[in-house]
Order: C-alpha cells, then structure tokens, then sequence
C-alpha cells in the first residue's frame, strides 16, 4: 500500500526468530505482538498516529492519499465489506491451512483439523472466484484496498505454503487471473522485496 500510494516511508524488519515482535519498543506499537504496525509522525493534525491490524492501516493510508478506496458511500462500504472480508475470513483461514499443511501442524496424525481449513479456503477462494467473475478487481474496474489486501494471502497460500494443489486453485480460474494482474503491478513487484532480507 505504501509504494502503491507513494508516501515516503521508512520499513524496519520485525524478526519473528529473535523475538523482535515481543520488544517492548514493537509492544509499544502492538500489545499483541503482531506485524503489521505503523508510526505516522504526520498523523491527523499534524499528531503522531501509531496504528496496527492490517485493514485499520489500509483504511487510514487510504483516506490519508484519497486513494483506493472510494468516496461515494455504496462504493465505500462495499470496499470496505470485501476488505473485512479478507481481514475476517481469508487472512486467518489461509495461516491455519498454512499451520496444518507447512508448519509445525503437519505433524498431526489426525488430518481433521487441517481439511477443516482446507475446506474453510476453498469457500473462501469460490466466492472470491464468482466475486471475480467479469471483473478485474473485487470493486471491478476500480483497484482498491480490498485487492491490496487480499491478493498477498493468495499468494502465500500457493506459494509461501505450497498448497494450491492442495485447496485445488485450479477451480478458481479468476482468482488466478486477478493474482496474477495483481503480481504484474510495478508497486507490488517493489513491495514484495521490502525489506531486504539481511
């Protein structure tokens, strides 16, 4: 969202192996210890404005440019239902697949938990699929946070996780496309690099 806006920012890695999300410095930022976070020294009037959970920091960024997310009213809230959608529905489905499918999860003898999830992801990527459905984008012609994000969790259940075959994405040919779109943006062939792995 920063490099599609193209406020300057300044991105700082959070190390989930050393701990740095347990800091008191990240705590200060998120008291539950998650990323993302955000500092804005240039916040509403002129204050300092720290914010986390990802829709809360895509809404404030939106409205802070005026883009990708519509003024109009019926725009605007139905932008904002897909985005709560991904906040609610996919972003967490998505990770338990991942736990159950790549991490520490696989190790189940019992598999239930793990197709109760699968299952949860195909429902989820099938109705983004019809949403999709002759449209470019959720809100159709028009890019919006929505997109922004939800199409980085689809990419990390195909590729970070490695379980497309799994949630058969070969049944969602317009989430593909529309990933697909989403990866050829210049901003986020940027964003997806930053911050460097040191």
């Amino acid at each position: 969202m920063l490099e599609e806006t193209g406020l300057p920012y300044e991105p700082h890695r959070v190390d989930f192996e050393s701990n740095d999300q347990s800091s008191p410095e990240f705590r200060s930022l998120n008291p539950y210890g998650k990323i993302p976070a955000l500092i804005d020294p240039d916040g509403p009037g002129g204050e300092a404005l720290a914010l986390f959970e990802s829709g809360a920091i895509l809404i404030y960024l939106a409205e802070k440019t005026g883009k990708f997310l519509p003024a109009a009213s019926v725009a605007r809230y139905e932008t904002i239902q897909w985005l709560m959608f991904q906040v609610a529905g996919v972003g967490p489905m998505f990770g338990q697949v991942g736990f159950f499918y790549k991490f520490a999860g696989r190790e189940y003898a019992d598999k239930r938990p793990r197709d109760h999830y699968v299952g949860e992801a195909k429902q989820l990527l099938a109705v983004l699929d019809a949403r999709l459905a002759g449209r470019e984008w959720l809100m159709g012609d028009l890019y919006t946070v929505a997109d922004i994000a939800t199409f980085p969790l689809v990419r990390n259940l195909i590729g970070h996780y490695g379980a497309g075959d799994l949630v058969g994405m070969r049944e969602y040919p317009n989430v593909s496309r529309a990933l697909a779109g989403f990866m050829a943006r210049p901003a986020v062939a940027r964003g997806i690099s930053i911050p460097a792995r040191g």
